[in-house]
């Protein structure tokens, strides 16, 4: 008898032994593995946070050949994209294992406080189904166009999840230049924790914009955020004030910009000419011009804005080409306001499309006027 128990003990081992060589490892043992192989400086951002560089569906799923060029730039810059200088990535939760077998990633469960410019932060969205009606996690979104039945097209889906923006992790670095809170929505400002949705593409896109200004002698390092991310009940509450009703703000892929250099909250004399006007504004749209012909898959709206509340540019990536203008930009003398006050007014032929949706002051920087909203 003892013998019996000996040999099957032995078979038992022995089988024990050549499935273990066989079958794969758990996943969360392959990716652990995996963490001890690499040297990257990536970050979770929350306990529950892992890194993934592969995307499912919506807008993520759009971005994923973006990603695939962009993970590893040819740079040799510190962060991702093809600028090198994004330091974010926004992942859902059904996506965390898929950066199990992607190169260059690390599992990691340091603070992103005090981080370098160097290090990628990665953030574990809330799913879009957490939503309930108009809210999510006591936090006042809206409705997307989708849910009201306007789906234009797939660009106007809703977006896949929320970044949860909180106290602690507001002043993260999601890029070279800019930081979490800067694209938070201008709405609730004593509620926690904030949500708000934004693409990497994006961010990628204002910087090679500032890269290229300062390619061009422009000093470009002090571009501002005045507005990027909008809850569709923010968007709501300013349509008076010229948004759009399905803008762009809405999906995470567009921000309205200026570039203060001397701190004073507006626009600054970027061309030297010692005022501050549309030529200077206008410089912004020439980099992004010179940045989507590099980079296609960048491609987007910008619209140029100026009047009493200064000027700004509003730059996204939409994956369509559209421009547009809004504002007065040509400085006239006291004698010329003088004359144009003593005739009458020129007949102005404004195209029904552009009527919908700019208004009397909109002006066209070239010969092709476009209406698009932002």
């Amino acid at each position: 008898m003892n013998v019996t128990r000996t040999r099957l003990s032995s078979a038992v081992s022995t089988l024990l032994i050549v499935a273990a060589s066989i079958l794969p490892a758990p996943a969360s043992a392959q990716i652990g593995a995996h963490a001890a192989r690499t040297s990257s400086s990536v970050v979770a951002s929350q306990p529950d946070s892992v890194p993934t560089g592969v995307a499912s569906r919506g807008a993520v799923a759009a971005d994923r050949d973006y990603v695939d060029k962009a993970i590893n730039p040819a740079r040799g810059e510190k962060g991702s994209g093809v600028s090198g200088k994004v330091f974010a990535r926004f992942v859902l939760p059904e996506d965390w294992i898929s950066l199990a077998s992607l190169p260059g990633a690390q599992m990691a469960s340091a603070s992103v406080q005090g981080q370098t410019p160097g290090v990628e932060t990665v953030f574990t969205m809330r799913s879009f189904g957490q939503k309930v009606r108009a809210w999510l996690n006591g936090y006042r979104l809206g409705y997307w166009p989708q849910e009201k039945g306007r789906l234009r097209s797939e660009a106007y889906r809703n977006p896949d999840g929320f970044i949860e923006v909180t106290l602690e992790n507001e002043d993260t670095r999601v890029s070279e230049h800019f930081r979490l809170r800067d694209f938070v929505s201008h709405d609730q400002k004593n509620v926690w924790p904030k949500y708000l949705v934004l693409r990497e593409p994006l961010l990628d896109k204002l910087e090679l914009v500032i890269e290229d200004l300062t390619d061009h002698g422009v000093n470009a390092e002090g571009m501002r955020i005045r507005s990027g991310f909008r809850t569709p009940a923010r968007n709501q509450a300013v349509r008076g004030e010229g948004s759009a009703r399905d803008s762009r703000h809405q999906f995470g892929d567009a921000a309205d910009v200026y570039i203060d250099n001397v701190g004073n909250g507006r626009m600054s004399d970027l061309n030297g000419d010692r005022k501050v006007n549309f030529a200077d504004v206008k410089m912004i749209l020439d980099a992004v011009e010179r940045v989507e012909a590099r980079y296609p898959e960048l491609v987007g709206g910008t619209g140029l804005y100026t009047g009493r509340n200064g000027q700004f540019a509003h730059i996204d990536v939409r994956g369509v080409r559209a421009r547009w203008v809004r504002g007065v930009y040509r400085s006239r003398s006291r004698s010329a306001k003088s004359a144009k006050s003593r005739k009458p007014a020129a007949k102005t032929t404004v195209s029904k499309a552009s009527a919908k949706t700019t208004s009397s002051k909109t002006v066209a920087y070239t010969g092709k006027a476009s209406a698009t909203p932002r």
